[in-house]
């Protein structure tokens, strides 16, 4: 018996009721079916401390990009595909809008879908304060009320010393998230590499650079000697897990070993899902 994983964002408007109705729809095609223990009872369905998560084939996150990371990093056990119906805005990743559901469910219990592999990356410091990333690492000035100076280096070698207010290291997912937003290109889902985009750089000429995941990328946060109230900066996770990196601490991030497995149904592909997203407008040549 098929056994899913749903994780619906009952913050989200009509959320509930579409959970209740996904669930009711499932279980009449003989799925079982899992979610969190806080839910679990509002959806009649048993709670996911009572199953070994490595034998959940799929999981369904019902919300947006939010939440199927969400749904990652609280349960980063569930190492299955991942099938996201978009209840929120943009939706890059969870791109099935609510009025297809149904068939798309229909053609993910038929077999009738692709699982497209992308890379992640997972970061640590001296003092061991790790984290596993989707999308991107988010180094930021926080409440420091100037801007900071970040070093990099990859594979050792001295890149550059951007101040900014902060920089973004992005996977292929994550270059249409906030590094889209701070300048930084789009990636098709399928290259493998990371982009580095400072955010708001003092100097125009520091520029997003695209480059091999391979490489292992350290950044070290410099004392500023003329400032009297430097503070701790904020480390950011996808925006789901966040920590503190203190004036001269190095944080490094690498290539995961694990993948992010995205459930691509027939009838949606990227370059759809940017032309809708980013509202392109181009005339179709044929």
């Amino acid at each position: 018996m098929l056994k899913i994983a749903l994780f619906p964002n009952f913050s989200k408007n009509q959320a509930k009721e579409t959970a209740i109705d996904v669930a009711n729809f499932l279980r009449s095609k003989k799925v079982e079916l899992f979610a969190d223990d806080a839910i679990s009872e509002t959806l009649q369905i048993t709670p996911l401390s009572e199953v070994n998560p490595k034998s959940i084939d799929f999981m369904i996150t019902l919300g947006g990009d939010g939440t199927l990371l969400q749904a990652i990093h609280r349960h980063p056990s569930l190492d299955v595909p991942i099938m996201a119906i978009n209840m929120g805005g943009l939706g890059f990743m969870a791109d099935i809008p609510l009025d297809e559901i149904y068939p798309s469910l229909e053609d993910l219990l038929n077999g009738n879908y692709t699982i497209k592999n992308r890379i992640m990356m997972e970061g640590y410091s001296d003092n061991n304060q790790q984290c596993l990333a989707v999308n991107e690492v988010s180094i930021h000035r926080t409440n420091n009320p100037c801007i900071i100076d970040l070093a990099i280096y990859v594979d050792g070698l001295y890149l550059n010393t951007f101040s900014a207010d902060g920089i973004i290291v992005s996977t292929p997912s994550g270059s249409t998230a906030y590094s889209l937003a701070a300048g930084g290109p789009i990636l098709t889902p399928e290259v493998e590499a990371f982009v580095l985009t400072p955010i708001c750089p003092h100097t125009i000429s520091n520029r997003p650079i695209v480059l091999m995941p391979h490489e292992s990328i350290k950044i070290q946060y410099l004392i500023d000697h003329d400032a009297t109230n430097q503070g701790d900066i904020e480390i950011s996770c996808d925006g789901q897990q966040s920590f503190k990196l203190s004036p001269n601490d190095i944080y490094s991030i690498v290539l995961s070993k694990r993948l992010f497995k995205l459930v691509c149904l027939p009838h949606h592909n990227y370059f759809l899902t940017l032309r809708e997203k980013l509202g392109w407008r181009g005339q179709t040549p044929f």
